[in-house]
């Protein structure tokens, strides 16, 4: 038996409902459908504000309008560099209705990434925190480089209602200069809407950017069909209904919390709880408060939530369908959620490019152990999905064995923005040469043993090696610099870096941590350094960071 003959296809397909209506429909014109037949449901939960469907509706026309006035035009691409707030599905509405592609940038990226993600997709517009644009945007906007020709401003507060969390305490809003405020476009554009932009299923609904092994970060252009696909596969999967109310815990410009969370709420429709960022003791409030039923995040999400000091005086017992990915993730930490809060964690597995699932554990299964390796069940292909294994020469091994995954499905993305070559590499004929490696077992059952790629899987981030050894090579006493990635009980993986120094030059481990702190996202930045004198190379020069790799792992069998 091969991996396309799996036998949980005929088990777990049969009487999957697909429905057939979203056949033809855009991102938009799913938002649209359930926003007339709901229009008074809730839509978007914010602390104590509630946005109701035809609010985020009304909001989302206005400003697409007021965008247009702008010179915002069908075609163009709109930046969104926000935590999680309203301010972040209005819009990405707007940008559809406007006939528009949204690009989602990570609020944690400094400057030198924000500028190659604004430079690399061309976009327009930026929508930001006036914080964020302080720190980081003006000075990349107003270097010239980018294509950026407006910003528009908002603050984490904009959408409270009465309440202020102790979250905000600090918080002050203040348009920066030469800035266009959010909430003054959206009042200017009230009560207008423009024409249907007429979206087709191949249009490109965002780019979300991920990195390469080989080259800098590549922006997977995730189509209006994948957006649709595995929006209804979350919601058919989950047994998803309007009964439900999703927790925001992913990252909104992460794939997971763009599917899992924004496009699923808005096609079920179902609420979508947002919480501005992580923090554990805050998103337990509000569980027990709004009392969520449904949520996909990371591992160590569901780690800081259960030891946080005020989890035992928490109701959480709404949490019934709990899901987690982007990271491995240990039995013990399942038994122990489902122990003291009563649900159990199905594991998922997805990438940017499969635009969030193409495995999952099914809500009426339990993920099988590897009694090898240990490794829990990353689960099965969803339905309409096929995934093989396959060898060095791309030839499909038998049942059991190691080798790459390649999946094939809707979901799948039709290439990297402006990188043909790139695209030709990952998706030949189409289908995604994952770079992971794993096995299917005799049921079917698919797990993820190792990782052909250098990146790093630091908490369900990935980190790009080179981009830290380029920030490393910029600090004047370093001569060479690798960086692995190593196991870590709480991120699953983390970064370490092995460097020499120039000779005469001096430099501690914590002073270059520091130095790489200030310069990158804060999931990027190495955790260790270990000084010496010569690093690992090839006869050609080449280091050689697997040699690294397996030095960590001895020491790490032989406890130290």
């Amino acid at each position: 038996m091969t991996s396309t003959e799996a036998p949980w296809r005929a088990r777990y397909d049969a009487g999957i409902p697909h429905h057939l209506e979203l056949e033809h429909a855009s991102g938009l014109a799913m938002f649209r459908a359930a926003a007339a037949r709901y229009p008074d449901r809730p839509s978007l939960v914010y602390f104590d504000r509630t946005l109701t469907m035809s609010e985020v509706d009304a909001a989302s026309d206005a400003l697409a309008a007021s965008l247009a006035e702008l010179g915002f035009r069908p075609g163009e691409l709109l930046a969104v560099y926000l935590q999680n707030v309203p301010q972040f599905v209005i819009a990405m509405l707007a940008t559809w209705k406007a006939g528009g592609t949204m690009v989602s940038i990570n609020p944690m990226n400094k400057a030198r990434e924000l500028e190659y993600v604004l430079t690399d997709s061309g976009a327009s517009v930026l929508v930001t925190l006036d914080s964020l644009h302080n720190e980081t945007g003006a000075g990349v906007v107003g270097s010239g480089a980018t294509s950026v020709r407006h910003v528009i401003t908002t603050n984490e507060i904009d959408y409270l209602g009465t309440e202020r969390p102790k979250l905000f305490a600090a918080s002050t809003k203040s348009t920066p200069v030469g800035c266009l405020d959010f909430l003054e476009l959206v009042a200017k554009g009230a009560g207008r809407s423009l024409p249907d932009p007429g979206l087709s299923l191949d249009d490109v609904a965002f780019l979300t950017y991920t990195s390469g092994t080989t080259g800098p970060p590549k922006g997977a252009m995730n189509t209006h069909r994948n957006v649709v696909f595995n929006s209804e596969a979350y919601r058919t999967w989950m047994s998803l209904t309007p009964d439900d109310v999703v927790l925001g815990v992913a990252p909104l410009f992460h794939i997971t919390g763009l599917i899992a969370h924004v496009t699923v709420a808005m096609l079920v429709p179902m609420p979508l709880v947002l919480a501005f960022r992580f923090d554990p003791a805050t998103v337990l409030e509000l569980i027990e408060r709004h009392r969520p039923t449904f949520t996909v995040g990371a591992i160590t999400v569901f780690i800081a939530l259960m030891n946080d000091p005020s989890a035992p005086e928490r109701d959480l017992s709404s949490l019934r369908k709990v899901y987690s990915g982007g990271a491995p993730i240990a039995p013990s930490v399942v038994e122990r959620f489902e122990s003291q809060v009563g649900a159990y964690i199905h594991n998922i597995y997805g990438l940017t490019e499969t635009t969030s699932p193409s495995h999952g554990v099914p809500m009426n299964a339990r993920a099988p152990v590897d009694p090898t390796s240990g490794a829990l069940s990353v689960g099965v292909p969803i339905f309409d999905t096929i995934v093989t294994v396959v060898d060095e020469q791309g030839v499909e091994v038998p049942v059991g064995e190691i080798g790459e995954f390649v999946t094939s499905g809707p979901q799948v993305v039709p290439g990297y923005w402006n990188k043909p070559e790139e695209t030709a590499h990952a998706l030949p004929g189409g289908a995604l040469h994952t770079g992971d490696v794993g096995f299917m077992d005799t049921d079917g059952w698919f797990y993820v043993v190792d990782r052909k790629k250098d990146q790093i899987n630091a908490a369900g981030y990935k980190v790009w090696p080179r981009e830290v050894e380029d920030v490393l090579y910029e600090h004047p006493a370093v001569r060479e610099a690798a960086v692995i990635g190593v196991p870590d009980e709480y991120r699953g993986e983390t970064v370490k870096a092995f460097v020499s120094l120039r000779p005469g030059a001096e430099a501690t481990p914590a002073e270059l941590i520091a130095f790489c702190k200030e310069r990158m996202a804060a999931y990027k930045y190495p955790r260790q350094i270990d000084l010496v004198d010569e690093l690992p190379k090839t006869v050609t020069g080449k280091i050689l960071r697997r040699e690294l790799r397996a030095a960590e792992a001895a020491k790490q069998d032989g406890g130290g």
